[in-house]
């Protein structure tokens, strides 16, 4: 059987399997199995037990659940409230007004949090009832809530990225820093459109609330002052090389803890559901990176990925063009897969044609990361979609159609970091 054959049974095997309802990790390791129980002479039960096992032990992992219950922790505290008594008084003489509190207050969630559903959920619990109370328009307030929630994904901590340096073997400290300055363009890119927005439909901003002086302004932010320091010790730690992203993890944990007693908000049932919470999403996550894992050492024993670099490299397609091809793969599997899955389960095979066509694995990262940051808001399967449609009884295919213009808006940050590259790589350049 040829090597198309081959890839042909093992994907539809994969979509079979997924279909009927499987759960991705289960259905990854299942099509891994068939892979080698058919087309490899290593017995399949030995290398699944030894490749979960080596998945299941890995110290780099250690990051993520601890980032994830660190974003459990602040999701149960008094931190949204706060955020926007602090950042609602700087917004009010901006064009589009609060609708930029959307904006602000995901950029500073996910600089504590590396989930993107957690970012959309936290912040949409701040603005919406503010915003609705207010008499701002559904389809602006939905529609950028929707697009900046995906900066939990971009914006260090970030779970995406700890699975892409595992898989992708780089450094996780460089993939969080070379991240940092593509989020903040892509938070300007978000304010922007509302500035135009705005400017384009001044009858449907409504009026500024009590004109505050610049010393209520410094008095009202004094409730920034405790996500403030999280964000700092949490991200200075890695910058200055005092922490790897793992020890940071666990200074975020304890600082989450720290800020939530402090807060009166830390009592046995925030403790136990934010460990809890953390402990499902993790097992959920651990799950398929092993299944994924399973499915790399399987398709490597095939000789697949190695065919498919050596005949992607026979097409002589420039970096723009292997990069564009990619984006649209990305997209298109982002109807159907969530943001991890896609991770895990492309990374086995397209690392060595990325590393032949000599593209920088830490730029790549930051790439992959923005283009499943759309699949964040692509229905069927966009998460961020879920989460709002769950706050605001809205349909899938309204809040996906409100959602369309930050997805164009991320598309155009794909070609700024295309055509500026230095945007990712001069930071980790200078750690």
């Amino acid at each position: 059987m040829n090597d198309f054959a081959i890839t042909a049974l093992l994907v539809l095997s994969l979509f079979l399997i997924l279909g009927s309802g499987v759960w991705v990790g289960l259905t990854l390791s299942g099509v891994a199995w068939i892979g080698m129980q058919l087309f490899s002479s290593r017995p399949a039960g030995d290398a699944m037990a030894v490749t979960i096992w080596g998945s299941a032990t890995s110290w780099t992992l250690t990051a993520l659940p601890l980032f994830v219950w660190m974003g459990e922790i602040l999701f149960r505290t008094r931190l949204s409230q706060d955020m926007f008594k602090g950042l609602a008084p700087w917004m009010q003489s901006l064009p589009g007004r609060l609708l930029h509190t959307n904006v602000a207050g995901c950029t500073l969630f996910a600089a504590v949090s590396g989930s993107s559903a957690a970012t959309c959920a936290t912040v949409g619990k701040m603005t919406l009832p503010e915003l609705k109370q207010r008499g701002y328009p559904d389809d602006i307030v939905i529609g950028t809530l929707a697009g900046a929630g995906t900066l939990g994904l971009l914006i260090p901590p970030s779970i995406i990225m700890i699975v892409y340096g595992v898989m992708a073997e780089v450094s996780i400290a460089k993939l969080f820093v070379g991240g940092i300055l593509p989020g903040m363009l892509l938070a300007l890119l978000f304010s922007g459109y509302i500035a135009v927005w705005a400017w384009r439909n001044p009858q449907r901003v409504p009026p500024m609330d009590t004109r505050l002086s610049f010393v209520q302004k410094l008095s009202a932010s004094r409730s920034l002052i405790p996500v403030a320091l999280l964000i700092a010790a949490v991200l200075g730690s890695i910058y200055t090389g005092l922490a790897t992203a793992t020890e940071a993890a666990a200074v975020g944990v304890v600082g989450a803890l720290l800020l939530s007693a402090a807060q009166g908000s830390l009592n046995w049932a925030t403790f136990r559901d934010s460990l809890m919470g953390a402990t499902r999403l993790y097992c959920m996550i651990a799950l398929i990176l092993a299944g994924a894992a399973f499915l790399t050492l399987s398709m490597g024993y095939i000789g697949l990925p190695r065919h498919l670099a050596e005949w992607i490299g026979t097409l002589g397609l420039s970096q723009f063009q292997l990069l564009a091809v990619l984006t649209l793969f990305f997209i298109l599997l982002g109807c159907f897969l969530d943001g991890i899955s896609m991770v895990v389960l492309t990374m086995g095979v397209l690392m060595p044609t990325v590393q032949k066509a000599g593209i920088d694995p830490i730029w790549f990262g930051i790439f992959v990361v923005l283009v499943v940051e759309m699949a964040q808001i692509t229905p069927p399967v966009g998460f961020n979609l879920f989460v709002l449609q769950g706050m605001t009884g809205k349909s899938l295919g309204w809040i996906a159609r409100v959602t369309l213009p930050m997805f164009f808006l991320m598309v155009a940050a794909v070609l700024l970091l295309w055509i500026f590259p230095a945007i990712v790589t001069w930071l980790p350049g200078h750690m």
